[in-house]
This record gives structure tokens, sequence and C-alpha cells, in this order.
């Protein structure tokens, strides 16, 4: 896509991104897009699950399960190469009952055209005043991990701050945490994720004089500097998920989630209380080497343009395979929208130390 379609995009998005409100409904929304190509062909459904170091984003609990050191990268391309998403995770076990993690996201549009000089008060149009910029989002998060009395259930927590970044023109901090608590007996697994669960607070500090120049740039339109605070509404996530073996060489994993956000949404069950998303995933694997994995998430109320109702949802598709401690896997998705939104080809790796040991 052009510099200029990149430009009209952020003329779009730059007030809704800057307006900030208290406890908003919508916030920090880049940090619900998800990691981990493994996760994302199951439409997210691994809260229950989850127990790698991809763990400190799903449900910090299921870092509790590993054994050895273990990385993880994943990149993505959104809007057909216009946002880039990248990820970058650590973990190691403290010791046989507890483990730590570190990850690093990055949501971002670079080389957006900023126009906001292109005319110099005398009216002359002079390009050599055009610049770029980017608008990007970071999240760093540390995760703890341990088992509780029973060793069947996990306990953990991620703390992490959020960095906003929008060219010279606005910048936030943010710091927030989640917790999350896995239970599993035979073939059953539970979790409970609440993500922003102390609610996370934003603060924006926004630049007076690149403010101005996009007010005269844009006659009639953001004529008042935006409110400057955020705090982001809790979300919970619950979990259960049963393994099936299927013959010498196969196994089953199916998982239901419920995504539950304190807000009336286009969500498939929705009150002025708290609105339901659910998501189901599927994982079947050989001899847990090869693994393909379908789900199904984004249970949306459509109004259509005669006012008539529709239910959409969002299909996912994912492959993967574990070769000698690096699991190299893919996914068919998107950022979440059922609409024109174009499918991306996500490509996550996960690698695992514990196999160089033996």
């Amino acid at each position: 896509m052009s510099l200029k379609y990149k430009f009209l995009l952020f003329l779009l998005l730059f007030p809704v991104i800057i307006k900030a409100q208290a406890f908003r409904n919508y916030s920090n929304e880049f940090l619900s897009i998800g990691v981990d190509a493994a996760a994302l062909g199951m439409s997210k459904a691994v809260v229950a699950t989850t127990n790698n170091v991809n763990a400190m984003y799903w449900n910090p609990a299921g870092l509790a399960g590993i054994e050895d050191y273990q990385g993880s990268l994943m990149h993505a391309s959104y809007f057909a190469g216009i946002a880039n998403y990248n990820y970058a995770a650590f973990a190691m076990p403290i010791d046989q009952n507890s483990a730590l993690g570190f990850s690093v996201i990055r949501f971002g549009v670079d080389d957006i055209l900023n126009t906001t000089e292109l005319i110099d008060g005398d009216g002359n149009i002079d390009f050599n005043r055009v610049s770029l910029f980017s608008a990007a989002d970071y999240a760093f998060n540390v995760a703890y991990a341990r088992n509780l009395i029973f060793k069947d259930v996990k306990f953990g927590v991620n703390a992490k701050v959020v960095r906003r970044i929008i060219g010279e023109f606005a910048t936030s901090w943010g710091f927030g945490f989640d917790a999350g608590i896995q239970f599993q007996r035979n073939d059953w697994h539970f979790g409970l994720m609440v993500r922003d669960i102390t609610t996370t607070f934003n603060s924006w500090s926004i630049n007076e004089t690149e403010f101005e120049k996009i007010k005269n740039a844009i006659p009639g339109q953001n004529q008042e500097l935006p409110e400057t605070t955020e705090i982001t509404k809790p979300k919970v996530q619950l979990g259960v998920a049963k393994n099936f073996r299927i013959g010498r060489f196969f196994n089953l994993l199916s998982e239901v989630d419920l995504n539950i956000r304190f807000a009336r949404t286009n969500d498939v069950i929705s009150t002025d209380f708290a609105s339901i998303d659910p998501a189901i995933g599927f994982q079947l694997d050989y001899e847990r080497i090869a693994f393909l994995r379908i789900g199904v998430g984004n249970f949306q109320n459509t109004t259509e343009f005669d006012n008539s109702k529709s239910l959409s949802m969002q299909p996912n598709f994912g492959l993967g395979f574990i070769y000698k401690g690096i699991q190299v896997d893919y996914a068919l998705t998107n950022i979440g929208s059922v609409g024109n939104a174009l499918f991306s080809n996500i490509f996550s790796i996960t690698f695992d130390y514990s196999f160089f040991r033996r």
C-alpha cells in the first residue's frame, strides 16, 4: 500500500488513538491481537492448555510447566503489509515449582507521510517539507508462575509496561497486571485468565506544537486537545479442554474458551453488564511431531444495510511440526475482523533448550 494511503489511515485513526477517557471499553487493543501461530490457529482457545514460553501472554500460570530455557519469535503483517507485529519471548525455570519469563511486543505502522507542513505560510507547496513518522505500540512483560499446594494447580502473574508512540505528536506510558490459574485432572484442563486485573493505566503526553499543525491542516476538526488519561477495564477468559487418544499414533486436543468484556458489544452474547465471545479450537497431532489445527471464534452479531441481523464468525487454520527441540508453526488468520480485512499468513518459532541437554 502506498505512503499516501498510510497517511490517510493515520488521519482517520489519530483522533481515535489519542482521545483517551477514563475506563475505556477499547484501549491497548494491540494487546488483544495474540501471539504464537499455534494459538492463533486454534482461534486463541488455549487459556486452559498453554504450557510453554508463550504462556506468559495467554495465561502466565502455564509457565510453571516448562523444564528448561525456552524462546519464541513471531512476525506478522496485517492490512496487506501496512502494519507489522513483532514478538519475542524468553522463559526459564527457577526451580522445580516456579518459572520466570520476559517478552516484548511491537505493533506499528511505519513510514507514514507527515504533510502538516506541506504548504508554507505563503500558500506554496513544498514537498521537501514532507517527512515520515511511525505510530507504534510496545509492551514489555515480566511473568512469574509457580505450582500451588497441589502440582496440578498452577498460578501465574504478568506485569506489563505499555509504551505508545505516535511520531512527534503524542506518547504514553502505561502499567498493569494480568493473572491466571490452571488446573489439570487426568485429561481435563481448566483455565482462568484475567487481563488488566487491576485495570491498566495509560498517561498520554501531547505535543501541543505538533497538535497545532494538525489542527491547522484539517480545518474544523481536532480543535481541542484530547484527554490524556485512560484506564483499561479488566477482561476475563475462561477455558476448558480435554485430550483424546485416537488410535495408536494420534492425539486430539479440544478447547472451548469464553472471552468476557464488561461492556455491551456486538458479541454473540451481550448485555449491559458484560459481553461473551466464545472460541473453539482443535489440535490433532501425530506423536507430538506434526500438528493440524483449526478453530473458530469472533462470533459477532452483524447489522446489514437492510437492518437485518446475521451472525458472523472467523475461521482459523494452522500447521506445525517439532524437530530437535525447534517448533515451527503456521496460522492463516486475521487481526480479528470478519469484514474486508485480508487474512494473513503468520509464522512463529519456539526453541526448547531441554532437547540439547539429552
